[in-house]
């Protein structure tokens, strides 16, 4: 009798319960669709059998055979797939266009599968490589026709300033100005580096000579002076420049003054550029003499560079607007020699040192903290770089930036960065203390997140 009561009061539940499952089941339906009813099925049946198991003994067969039902349940169970959002699902895919080769299979071949929607593919995830690549080609790379106009620009500016200073100044030995520079060297970073346009001065042989800045009062090895000689068989006034002699050396402030003026006061920029087609004005707040040039096409700066012939063959020394005692001195030119030695490096062995000085230009020159260094202080990072490291390929492109940015780092924290010509000559000089630390901290901040920096 209370085994009879058990059952009935087992039946009982098991109907209460079967009541329960056929309206969640009615209902899920509704929602859920056929796929989801089935699933909120399978997994209320897996309860109500633990229920059936904690209730009443089981024997050991039924036991193994509900327990591979139940697997063999879910395994013939359908998944259900995720809903595409809703933008693939008001894209319209074609149906597959049946191939005329193919023969047809037999109609006992099997149930053929509906198309699914595709769904849209994830975002890339470039590496650093890849968007060191796509920034140089967006804001490096200057496109040939521009390049082309520019040299144009360039070479018809330096015409008509050296007839203006052959009509201006015809006692002073000006040599043909030569435009030069990045530019023409194939390191043009962008329309923003100037071109530059030296007026080289001839001056008389043997009536000067050399003193290295070292040697000098301001002793600095940076800089060179021009000493008059000869003055007891040439006296003073025998040679034109000596109107420009202060304490005996050809002053380079003194020059500079000169043609200020005469760039900012005298040259008639407005007719000049009508005639070439361009806006030209120079840039009078500047301590240096550039001109900005206007086309239609592009902007365009030119630094026009008083030059003296250096020690050796090819060296050039600039007037240059330097501080203290140093400021009637001219300064050693090292850019012809940065060039040619990058460019003979990278034609060794196809590398992309010149590719990396580029891209540390840009990147610099637009941030708000590195433009502080120059293309003097990135040019020394890349030639130290390119006479140690072996692989410049291209694919060793990224890793060497990060290479110099780590170089660079060091260096300020020493606050020594020699020139790789003159090792007596530390670039980091100009740079006061706080400007140091503010590079460094940028620098810093730059390695732990490079593509930042782009």
């Amino acid at each position: 009798m209370a085994e009879f009561s058990q059952n009935r009061s087992k039946r009982r539940d098991g109907e209460v319960l079967g009541g329960a499952v056929d309206f969640l089941l009615a209902n899920a339906r509704l929602v859920l669709g056929v796929g989801g009813a089935a699933v909120l099925g399978i997994a209320t049946l897996a309860v109500k059998r633990l229920i059936d198991r904690a209730t009443s003994p089981r024997d050991e067969d039924d036991t193994k055979e509900d327990s591979w039902q139940d697997l063999s349940l879910l395994k013939a169970t359908p998944r259900l797939q995720s809903r595409p959002p809703p933008a693939a699902l008001s894209q319209l895919v074609p149906p597959p266009a049946p191939s005329l080769s193919a023969p047809e299979g037999p109609a006992h071949a099997g149930p053929q599968t509906s198309p699914q929607l595709s769904l849209p593919a994830p975002p890339l995830c470039l590496t650093f490589q890849e968007k060191l690549l796509a920034f140089e080609r967006d804001h490096v790379t200057m496109p040939g026709a521009r390049v082309s106009l520019a040299k144009q620009l360039a070479g018809d500016i330096a015409l008509e300033l050296q007839a203006y200073l052959r009509n201006k100044f015809p006692d002073l030995p000006f040599r043909a100005l030569v435009p030069g520079g990045p530019l023409y060297e194939g390191l043009q970073a962008g329309a923003a580096d100037p071109v530059r346009l030296l007026v080289p001065l001839a001056l008389e042989p043997g009536l000067w000579s050399l003193v290295a800045g070292s040697d000098t009062v301001a002793q600095d090895p940076r800089c060179w002076a021009v000493r008059r000689t000869q003055l007891e068989f040439h006296p003073r006034g025998s040679s034109p420049w000596d109107r420009f002699l202060v304490g005996g050396y050809l002053s380079s402030r003194v020059l500079l003054d000169l043609l200020r003026k005469a760039l900012t006061a005298s040259v008639n920029w407005p007719a000049i550029g009508s005639l070439l087609g361009c806006l030209i004005r120079p840039r009078v707040a500047s301590d240096e003499l550039l001109l900005e040039v206007q086309h239609e096409c592009l902007e365009l700066t030119v630094a026009v560079l008083l030059a003296v012939a250096g020690a050796q063959d090819g060296d050039l020394l600039l007037a240059w607007p330097l501080e203290g005692l140093a400021g009637n001195l001219w300064l050693q030119d090292w850019y012809p020699a940065e060039a040619a030695r990058l460019r003979a490096l990278d034609e060794q062995d196809a590398g992309t040192r010149r590719r990396l000085l580029l891209l540390l230009c840009t990147v610099c020159r637009s941030h708000p903290v590195l433009w502080r260094l120059g293309r003097d202080h990135l040019a020394q990072v890349v030639l130290h770089l390119g006479e140690q490291e072996a692989d410049w390929a291209e694919e060793a492109l990224g890793e060497h930036f990060l290479q110099a940015l780590e170089l660079l780092l060091g260096s300020l924290e020493r606050a020594s960065l020699p020139s790789h010509f003159n090792r007596g000559v530390n670039l980091l000089d100009g740079l006061r203390e706080e400007e140091i630390d503010d590079l460094g901290f940028a620098l810093y901040r730059g390695l732990q997140t490079p593509e930042g920096l782009l």
